[in-house]
This record gives structure tokens, sequence and C-alpha cells, in this order.
């Protein structure tokens, strides 16, 4: 777990916009390409239980992920570790691998405790978390059966001079917050996994009584 947990580690601020349409890429397009399925996860039962249930792309590993285990590793590493375990009000519950697809990312899922924040705020505050955001924009969208947001943003990794894309949305349920990212190794990693992405929030429904 801690080669997944440190890798992208950056450092930086955010800025952001909001707007109907304000998503960019293929994820506020009504035509964007959904992957197939290969299974799914949240359930009781399934890789991660979770306070949603969503479909994920086929040949993508899913893992559970305990947030907790980061301070177990002692010194320096668990204080980096620690820190990407927990995301503003959120926290690291499942990575969902897409190298046995052929791609270089994961699809995170982040989860939090239940409060009165709704899902815009608990997303600005992870978006607020993220080292080297930038020029994030947000809109509602319709999660399978659940309203949520979404944001689209850019990080910029100092050490290697480049910026990505990435996507994220939440939404909010009786066990509390949950937010789904989808990073990537780079800009174009990250559009060929928004198939799968795509795929994880028309379906996402929740789990929680």
């Amino acid at each position: 777990m801690a080669t997944g947990l440190v890798t992208g580690l950056v450092t930086g601020c955010t800025a952001d916009r909001e707007g109907p349409d304000a998503a960019s890429g293929a994820s506020a397009k009504g035509s964007a390409k959904v992957a197939k399925r290969g299974g799914s996860v949240g359930a009781a039962g399934s890789a991660c239980e979770l306070p949603v249930a969503f479909d994920i792309a086929e040949f993508w590993k899913a893992k559970a992920v305990d947030g907790a285990d980061a301070s177990g590793a002692g010194g320096d590493l668990a204080e980096l570790l620690d820190a990407f375990a927990h995301q503003g009000p959120v926290t690291l519950a499942c990575e969902i691998d897409a190298k046995p697809a052929g791609k270089i990312g994961f699809l995170r899922v982040w989860t939090g405790a239940a409060g009165k924040a709704d899902a815009r705020t608990v997303l600005k505050e992870f978006v607020a978390a993220e080292p080297q955001a930038s020029g994030a924009v947000y809109r509602e969208v319709k999660a399978g059966d659940v309203t949520g947001v979404e944001v689209a943003y850019t990080t910029t990794s100092k050490l290697l001079e480049e910026s990505k894309q990435e996507h994220a949305f939440a939404v909010t349920t009786s066990e509390g917050p949950v937010v789904l990212h989808l990073g990537g190794l780079d800009t174009g990693e990250h559009d060929a996994m928004l198939p799968a992405y795509e795929l994880a929030k028309s379906t996402l429904r929740t789990t929680a009584a």
C-alpha cells in the first residue's frame, strides 16, 4: 500500500470557479464514453465496502485501504503516508488500479464522517487540500441515482515541471460524504481512464440504509 500512497505527492495551492458547464474534458460532455463493466465495489462482501456502490471497468482491480494503516510505518514515512491518506475532510478507503487494464493510475474512493457539510463544500475542501491544484471548476451532476458535485482541475508538479488534468465528484450519504477521484500518470493516461470514471459515476448508488 505504501507505494500506491506515495505515488503522485506534490506541493502547492488552489483556485476555483463554478458554472453549469464548468467541468472540462469528456466528463462534461453528454457523449462521454463509458467503459465496459468488469464488476462492482461498495456492497457488503465486495473488495471495498463503502457507503456507495458502483461498477468498475473491466480488468481494473479494487483494493480496500485503511487510512489508519499509514500510522504503522513509523517516522517520516508515517507522516508522509498519513498526509496522503487524508485529504481535507475525507480519508482514503479504496484504490481501484488501472494497471491490469494496461493503464497507469487509480480511481480512488475517499470517505468521511457524517456531518452537515454538503457535497460542494466537501469537494471544495478536498481540492483545497490538493497540493499544486489550480483552475478548479465545479458543476452539479447526476451520479447514478444520487445528485452530487463534480470538479475538474489541474495539478502541476514542480519536480517534473508538468501539469495534468484531474477529475473528482462528491456525494453525501447518511454515513458521510464520499469522493471519487481520478488522477493518472499524466493527462494522456487520465483521458484514457475517463471512461472508467464515467462508468463509476453513472452507476453510483447508495448502500447506506
